[in-house]
């Protein structure tokens, strides 16, 4: 049984928004628990790209990765990711290289090919749905601008050359683990929100893995739902709120961040049940003992490398709880 010593622990922060609450105070209640994660010594802080999706604020990621990096001291700050065909990979290059060079060593470039919203919004966002089918050339063209110049090329990052960003792929299914084995590229599986292909991507990747001057050997981060508390009990209390967020999605409504309630009786069907407990079928939920020996269960099985966690939980006490308990299981 693996060691959670020996694995790095990251988050994935998508901004929730209470209800009735406002940008600025959702946006400083992240702040602050990227603040709280670096005390603690997490290795990571994503921030997600998602558009026109009310209790989400996470729209202009780069912005917040600046904002949040400058924020802290020591936790890396990236994008978890970056859709790249909402954007041309010379402005991701300047970006982040402009990110890079504020921030030294401290910024990570994942890249994901879906749109991140509904196909309106993508039209909004004068996204070319046909570029999802360029995906593994722009991951090059973007390799080359974030590297040295060759001399030859017209267009160049300025800033980005040379700074030679940490690219990562993501995906939710086979398409991305096999590019990312291809390109010899560290892969995270989207496991918080599309468990379905995690085995079988996991073990693509893996089997499929060409080393390169950025790896050596296959590096694999998983991304979990975890909610963690003090008790298994208050702790299924607490998972309500990921629950009545999942089944808004379904249903096409606001995602506003919604208080725990005693039961889902009454609130879902019970195909709409069945629906919310498959999105979230690699959801950790427990107090310490409980999500300590679920985590050393999921890392042997499917070999990780580094956890990503999102943590969702309507109270930011929780949220900060949440982070002491699982940096004192990587401590015991």
């Amino acid at each position: 049984m693996p060691k959670l010593a020996a694995i790095p622990f990251s988050l994935l922060e998508l901004s929730p928004m209470q209800q009735g609450s406002t940008v600025s105070s959702t946006l400083a209640n992240s702040v602050a628990y990227a603040q709280r994660a670096d005390e603690l010594g997490f290795n990571r802080f994503w921030m997600a790209e998602h558009h026109n999706m009310p209790g989400i604020v996470c729209a202009a990621t780069s912005v917040l990765i600046g904002h949040i990096a400058g924020q802290t001291q020591n936790i890396r700050v990236g994008a978890g990711g970056v859709m790249l065909p909402n954007h041309p990979p010379l402005i991701v290059a300047e970006q982040f290289g402009t990110l890079e060079s504020l921030y030294p060593g401290r910024i990570d470039l994942g890249l994901g090919r879906a749109p991140g919203s509904d196909h309106i919004t993508c039209r909004a966002l004068r996204r070319d749905e046909r570029r999802a089918e360029n995906f593994a050339d722009e991951v090059t063209e973007l390799q080359s601008l974030l590297g040295p110049s060759d001399g030859v090329s017209p267009v160049r990052a300025i800033p980005g050359e040379n700074t030679n960003v940490p690219i990562w792929l993501l995906g939710s299914s086979l398409y991305s683990a096999q590019l990312a084995a291809k390109k010899g590229l560290p892969y995270a599986f989207a496991g918080h929100f599309a468990p379905r292909f995690v085995y079988d991507a996991i073990a693509l990747y893996r089997r499929e893995f060409q080393p390169s001057n950025v790896l050596d050997k296959p590096y694999v981060m998983l991304g979990l739902p975890v909610v963690v508390a003090d008790t298994d009990e208050h702790a299924a209390f607490l998972s309500t709120t990921s629950k009545q967020r999942i089944l808004a999605l379904l249903r096409g409504d606001p995602l506003w961040l919604t208080p725990p309630v005693k039961t889902m009786d009454g609130l879902w069907n019970t195909q709409e049940q069945a629906q919310v407990e498959s999105f979230l079928g690699l959801s950790v939920v427990g107090g310490p003992v409980t999500v300590a020996h679920k985590l050393k269960m999921i890392a042997k099985e499917l070999g990780v490398d580094e956890f990503i966690f999102t943590n969702d939980l309507y109270e930011s006490k929780d949220r900060h709880r949440a982070l002491e308990i699982l940096s004192d299981l990587k401590n015991s």
